[in-house]
């Protein structure tokens, strides 16, 4: 694996308004809370707000001074929730506050469950199943069962009429209204039954106080579950030493983490995990990256290689500098990516989001209707009331509304395991829909690390004198070939003669006046293309036997003569003809799109198994090709644009299902890049992958990171979205069959309220149960 520095994003995806502020909101209970807050926050003038209930944050992006953090805070309030500023929230510090509520929540259910388990023993003489099997609706007597039901129903069913209230009030409803309606219906008939003395009529203290009780333990559940989809990262936040040893007075000694400053040098011993980003000045070792890159094999270190907070030494003893620390290390940034993922929504959630927002009036509705057409048909008040409680507290759409936030949470975190970075939840969905997938050679089929392997100079030259030339032109340039030729020219101990006016020509080359034997010559160096649209004429067959042994070729022309041709080895990364097939094995067709030569091109494509690509792309090429493959078109094999034209080279149409001329929707095209030249590309891709060693404005434009250096990491990818859709598909099954068939069951009076209040609190604990499956999925070659 080369080695490489990640430079993640300080901080997620920018607001596209401008700012963003992330709020942790407390008091949601369900669905039509998230939607009924989320609604509010938009009212609010030039914000775009969207509120994820698994996370329990909301994100708001607006205009650079439109929206105070008081004034945010005051609109959740008014919406009848709390809130604060997330990024103030320390995460131990949150961890711990939730686990206290969840400790008081597991003391107020035990405190229903001991009040309400004199009700819920009577319940079998209800049914007739006690000995002699005669029906008791008096087991318990009245006021006993009065005594024991009305605190569970105002004291510990208190957070539910506050809930409901703060719901009516901000003009909504939610779960809490369900839930208040239902059980004060019954708790108020049995009181009026009791004080009356109406020992003919039934009382249903037991229903009330067990559809609260239950109701809590399915939230508890609920609780307990969703802690469990936050494992991985929480696993991320554990992975960072607390300590690390600095060399201080001649002596190692132990700091806390957080003192460290960019450019203290530390100290790792064999088996020490690294405490920050550094770069190894003294010693070798292998590190082992696998908890951030999820490849198994330590990495090799020398002095000048990388080392990441929270990978774990060797047996060596490396002496290290710090280059990040705190936010700025590549674990912060990863923790960064996950959170912002988990807390985004994908496009299927918009379909729960539509309906939970008129969900609860619905419900409603038609618990009124039950209980007027039971009335009316039979004149039996209790039983019409008992039915349409039953209504009431099986409709809770808590399922819902967590079927498509839990799964992502779950599906986000397993994939910064194995090393793959989601930016957000639209990204995974339309992963496993990609039809195409763009690829870019050098970084991504290839290591990314060139070598000069051939110097061919023309008549009058001397491999030395051309080297020097070409060296004095690439010195000041960033681009791996440029390193190669350079370091070539050092290790010959080539003369480097000054060199002025150097402008680089994107895509294409470089031009500049270099001291050529005491005169100042115009020197052209670059892709044979550009030294041809520059009138230079190159000898015939001078590249092609170089280019079909996949060597990048670079030409060298003085004054308008041809001086010579280098060539330049990339490798093909080992696992990249697996990795193709792999993908092509899924249904993914593959497509290189480079700058090279096409005989290059053409070479890397038959060692990889590509049957498409297309050769002389400039970076805006790459653009225009990945939406031409959108519509359809197709490239040949072989069809290669040495004269880089123009997108639609080398491509033509008709010959893919769902293509532009066929009439049906475009095809999901991805991209895979790691350079600042497949950046416009990597925008324009429905998905794009940016390769770990990618340049900063690649991991930019990227939806998602892959900190591994493989394209084995795109095919993780889609089958990392292959199987969260399916549990998000499964989930939204489940929740929505389950109010299908629970409502009209409970209209029909076949359902108990204790029995509904049982299977509405399973059911969220079920779809939570089902994403939690995900984290079974392991990356797979």
């Amino acid at each position: 694996m080369p080695h490489a520095t990640l430079n993640l994003p300080s901080h997620a995806t920018p607001a596209p308004a401008g700012d963003t502020l992330e709020l942790a909101v407390t008091g949601m209970t369900c669905a039509a809370c998230s939607s009924r807050l989320e609604k509010v926050l938009n009212r609010l003038p030039g914000v775009r707000a969207t509120v994820n209930l698994a996370t329990e944050r909301a994100t708001l992006h607006f205009a650079p001074g439109a929206l105070s953090l008081e004034q945010a805070i005051a609109a959740v309030a008014g919406a009848g929730f709390g809130a604060s500023d997330a990024r103030r929230l320390e995460r131990e510090a949150e961890r711990a506050r939730q686990h206290a509520a969840w400790r008081a929540e597991f003391r107020h259910f035990w405190i229903a469950a001991l009040l309400t388990l004199p009700l819920a023993a009577q319940m079998p003489a209800m049914f007739g199943l006690w000995p002699g099997g005669e029906i008791h609706h008096d087991f318990v007597p009245r006021g006993l069962q009065l005594l024991l039901a009305t605190p569970v129903q105002f004291w510990i069913g208190a957070r539910f009429y506050r809930g409901g209230w703060a719901a009516v009030k901000g003009g909504g409803a939610n779960m809490d209204v369900l839930v208040v309606l239902g059980t004060s219906a019954a708790y108020a008939y049995s009181v009026f039954v009791t004080l009356a003395g109406r020992h003919d009529l039934h009382v249903y203290f037991e229903a009330s106080a067990m559809i609260i009780t239950l109701v809590l333990l399915g939230k508890l559940l609920e609780a307990r579950a969703k802690a469990r989809t936050t494992a991985a990262l929480d696993a991320l936040l554990r992975l960072q030493p607390k300590m690390a040893r600095i060399e201080r007075d001649g002596e190692v000694v132990e700091v806390p983490v957080e003192s460290l400053r960019p450019g203290d040098a530390f100290v790792l011993r064999p088996g020490d995990a690294v405490p920050v980003d550094g770069v190894v000045e003294h010693g070798e070792s292998a590190v082992s990256e696998a908890m951030l890159t999820g490849e198994s094999l330590p990495i090799d270190k020398r002095g000048g290689d990388p080392v990441f907070a929270a990978t774990i030494n060797g047996n060596g003893l490396l002496r290290c500098r710090a280059t990040g620390v705190g936010a700025h290390t590549l674990l912060a940034g990863i923790i960064r990516l996950v959170e912002q993922a988990q807390g985004s929504k994908a496009p299927v959630q918009r379909l729960a989001d539509r309906i939970s927002a008129v969900f609860v009036p619905v419900v409603v509705g038609i618990a009124l209707l039950t209980f007027a057409a039971w009335y009316a048909a039979g004149g039996d008040f209790q039983q019409a009331l008992i039915n349409a409680v039953a209504v009431l507290v099986i409709a809770c759409p808590c399922a819902l509304g967590l079927a498509t936030p839990t799964a992502i949470m779950v599906g986000t975190g397993q994939g910064a395991r194995a090393g793959m970075l989601v930016k957000n939840a639209e990204a995974l969905e339309l992963a496993e829909r990609i039809a195409v997938l763009a690829v870019d050679k050098t970084g991504t089929l290839t290591e990314g690390q060139p070598a000069l392997s051939d110097v061919e100079p023309a008549a009058g030259w001397t491999r030395t004198r051309l080297l020097g030339v070409a060296a004095a032109l690439e010195q000041g340039s960033a681009h791996p070939i440029a390193a190669a030729v350079v370091a070539a020219a050092k290790a010959e101990a080539a003369a480097l003669p000054a060199a002025e006016a150097v402008r680089a020509v994107g895509g294409m080359g470089i031009e500049g006046r270099v001291e050529v034997a005491g005169v100042s010559r115009a020197v052209l160096l670059g892709a044979p293309r550009f030294l041809a649209g520059r009138g230079v004429a190159l000898p015939d067959g001078a590249c092609e036997a170089l280019a079909a042994d996949g060597r990048t070729l670079v030409a060298v022309a003085v004054d308008g003569v041809f001086a010579g041709l280098l060539g330049v080895a990339d490798r093909v990364r080992a696992d990249s003809a697996a990795a193709v097939a792999r993908l092509q094995a899924k249904g993914v067709r593959v497509v290189m799109l480079t700058g090279d030569h096409p005989a290059t091109a053409a070479a890397i494509a038959a060692q990889t198994g590509i049957a498409e690509w297309r050769a002389g792309v400039l970076p805006g090429d790459k653009a225009a090709a990945v939406d031409a493959l959108r519509g359809g078109q197709v490239l040949d094999a072989g069809m290669g644009n040495e004269t880089g034209e123009g997108a639609g080279n080398g491509l033509r149409s008709g010959r893919t299902a769902g293509g532009a001329g066929s009439g049906r929707a475009p095809l999901r095209v991805g991209m895979a890049g790691d350079g600042i030249n497949d950046a416009p590309a990597l925008a324009a891709a429905d998905v794009s992958f940016a390769i770990g060693v990618g340049a900063d404005v690649a991991v930019e434009a990227a939806d998602i990171t892959l900190v591994r250096n493989s394209l084995h990491g795109v095919a993780d990818a889609i089958d990392l979205s292959r199987a969260t859709l399916s549990k998000i598909r499964q989930n939204l099954f489940f929740a929505f069959v389950y109010n299908a068939l629970g409502i009209p069951l409970a209209a029909a009076g076949l359902l108990n309220p204790v029995i509904a209040g049982a299977a509405m609190a399973m059911s969220s604990v079920s779809v939570v149960s089902n994403s939690l499956l995900l984290r079974r999925w392991r990356a797979g070659r």
